[in-house]
């Protein structure tokens, strides 16, 4: 062999040893930041799963300081080229991707006799706004639609950071209103029982997309008949709740990789991270409603049990409002809206979780609803932890807690 080839080998044999030792550092150092409590089920799992997910994240972030890709491009295309797997479509079931006008849709109908019209459901993925898609809640869709016999559709949203607020929000919309124009006619399904749902940022589209369309009372068309909530991200005034403070360092969903999210789905200005986790954003103007709303005594007991610190009142910086400022808009921040655009929203499902730091937003939510007098059912996982749905029926990536978390859902489902 040429010296000089052998050079090259062994170089580039050095390069992807130094490379595979980085991200192997990276990874320990990560999962040593991470705090998975005793009470989350399969907490052994979890750490395999979250170790696995930060490596790929790591690998993301170093491709993109070298301008290879963008993390997150990286991380969808590892995602759908290796975590995500679509099985054929089971017996009983007709799945097909369309468009309504204009928005991908995946529509999950029943193929079993039904007396009358179904009902529909309208299921917006989570995914921070930049992950989630058809793909990912198909498990899910295909389980919701059996099981309920109802005609699902799944909502493919343009997603962040290519397309940030309205963006995303507008497609929910368009889609949501084009089934419910022709839900019986094309469909067979009843208008007046379909629901609209999703989970984690999915659920936060949901409840916005809820309020949007109450707000616009829009006469010729019909209103969901319920909002079907999975541990629903709501508000991004308060990073500091004690759900956030408990669960800061649980996979799947740190405290600060949901300002990240959020960030992304507003601005992408990194920058602004910490001054959003601290809180600097607030206007003291909104601060004594906010406390209002927010405040811890407003949890049941069981969520202090853990303990929390009580967060110093942050300086306001104007500036970053200003950067900021849609955050605080009932569309990115639903449990911050008026009363009056609370007392339009439709009968709820809430799903939280214990070991999830939007625990406390799921809850908040559940309680302004219940002091307009809305219709709420709320179902809490002791043992749960954020993003559990999306492991349902998953092979090795599987958590028989998510089976529990989808069963409550379909149980309501079926009650519309």
């Amino acid at each position: 062999m040429d010296i000089g080839i052998a050079i090259l080998i062994i170089g580039f044999a050095a390069l992807v040893a130094a490379f595979l030792l980085l991200v192997i550092g990276l990874v320990y150092s990560e999962l040593m930041n991470s705090d998975i409590p005793r009470g989350v089920a399969n907490r052994w799992k979890l750490h395999m799963v979250h170790g696995l997910f930060v490596g790929i994240a790591i690998v993301g972030r170093i491709l993109h300081r070298l301008g290879v890709c963008h993390q997150i491009s990286f991380l969808r295309w590892f995602v759908a080229c290796f975590l995500t797997r679509l099985n054929p479509v089971p017996a009983g079931l007709r799945v097909k991707d369309m468009k309504f006008s204009d928005v991908p849709v995946r529509v999950y109908e029943p193929t079993t006799v039904c007396d009358g019209l179904r009902r529909g459901l309208v299921y917006l993925p989570g995914g921070g706004w930049v992950l989630g898609n058809k793909d990912s809640v198909d498990e899910v869709c295909r389980h919701i639609a059996k099981e309920t016999n109802t005609t699902v559709v799944s909502v493919g949203y343009r997603l962040a950071p290519e397309h940030r607020y309205p963006a995303p929000l507008d497609d929910c919309e368009v889609a949501t209103c084009h089934f419910l124009s022709v839900a019986e006619a094309e469909f067979s399904v009843d208008p007046r029982r379909v629901a609209v749902g999703g989970d984690s940022t999915g659920a936060n589209l949901a409840a916005a997309l809820c309020q949007r369309l109450a707000r616009r009372e829009i006469g010729h068309l019909l209103f969901p008949c319920a909002q079907v909530l999975i541990y629903p991200a709501l508000q991004m005034a308060d990073f500091n709740l004690p759900s956030y403070q408990q669960n800061h360092a649980v996979p799947i969903l740190f405290r600060g990789r949901m300002a990240f999210y959020f960030l992304q789905y507003l601005n992408g200005d990194m920058s602004l991270c910490q001054d959003v986790l601290e809180g600097i954003h607030v206007p003291n103007e909104l601060k004594p409603r906010y406390e209002e709303w927010l405040s811890p005594s407003n949890l049941p007991a069981g969520f202090l049990a853990r303990g929390y610190d009580k967060h110093p009142t942050p300086e306001y910086d104007g500036q970053v409002y200003h950067a900021m400022k849609d955050g605080l808009e009932h569309e990115v921040s639903p449990l911050l809206a008026e009363d009056a655009d609370i007392q339009k929203t439709p009968p709820t499902f809430i799903l939280t979780c214990e070991y999830d730091v939007l625990r406390d937003d799921g809850y908040l939510y559940r309680k302004r609803l219940l002091d307009m007098e809305k219709d709420v059912t709320w179902h809490h996982v002791a043992g749960g932890f954020h993003g559990m749905i999306n492991f349902f029926n998953q092979r090795w990536l599987g958590f028989p807690s998510a089976v529990q978390v989808l069963d409550c859902v379909v149980d309501y489902i079926k009650k519309l």
